[in-house]
């Protein structure tokens, strides 16, 4: 009984079969996760969370009928969310971008070897977030781009990051602009003089701070600010 409570419990969803047969695969070759419902789309997924409570949903960005990201928002949005970890090809940047301000904590190719994929959603489901520094940056490009740097919409973005910078300590500015440089904790103490133990209750004021639920959430700000 005890190590079946422990098993990571995993929601399949994207419309083609062939990925969600080869994630179960993948997923159910670990001794410590289990698939327990798959879907084909947003409101498949929605459903399939309700029934099944998983603590970690792999979600399709695009898909026919409801997307990933409508289905993310709303998910997140309910009581006891489960941890999102969306699927995706680097041709949807923007996608991404959405879902991480939403809250997922994260994003895998859908082409990520195998090992790399279990990693991931072990990573997740302990609560943090599942990106590369490469990534990283490419997603925060998207946002930061010129193609966006003139509309109303961004102007409003940078006015709200702004705002929310303003309610920091130096410190803690200083902190959340290392995050934004891709830094991990011993690099940040190592910049700052400051102790690792310092930089994460730093990191976990900032979470409470800035109302975001991840890192990756913390670098938007910061360049959404700077644009």
């Amino acid at each position: 009984m005890d190590s079946e409570r422990k098993l990571v419990r995993v929601v399949i969803v994207d419309d083609d079969q062939l990925v969600r047969m080869a994630l179960r695969l993948i997923i159910n070759g670990e001794a410590d996760m289990t698939v327990v419902a798959e879907a084909t789309d947003g409101d498949a997924a929605i459903d399939a969370v309700e029934e099944h409570r998983p603590d970690v949903v792999l979600m399709d960005m695009r898909m026919p009928g409801r997307d990933g990201l409508s289905a993310t928002r709303e998910l997140l949005g309910r009581p006891a969310p489960p941890r999102v970890l969306m699927l995706t090809t680097f041709d949807s940047d923007d996608l991404v971008l959405g879902a991480l301000r939403s809250g997922a904590l994260g994003f895998v190719l859908k082409d990520t070897p195998p090992p790399r994929i279990v990693d991931a959603v072990r990573t997740v489901a302990g609560g943090n977030p599942v990106l590369s520094p490469e990534a990283t940056a490419r997603v925060i490009a998207a946002a930061t781009g010129p193609q966006s740097s003139g509309s109303d919409a961004r102007t409003a973005s940078r006015e709200e990051a702004r705002k929310r910078l303003a309610a920091l300590t130096e410190r803690e500015l200083d902190t959340a602009r290392a995050i934004a440089d891709g830094l991990g904790n011993p690099e940040i103490a190592g910049r700052l003089h400051i102790s690792v133990a310092t930089v994460k209750a730093r990191t976990s004021s900032l979470f409470a701070k800035l109302a975001v639920q991840n890192r990756v959430q913390i670098a938007l700000v910061v360049r959404d600010a700077a644009e």
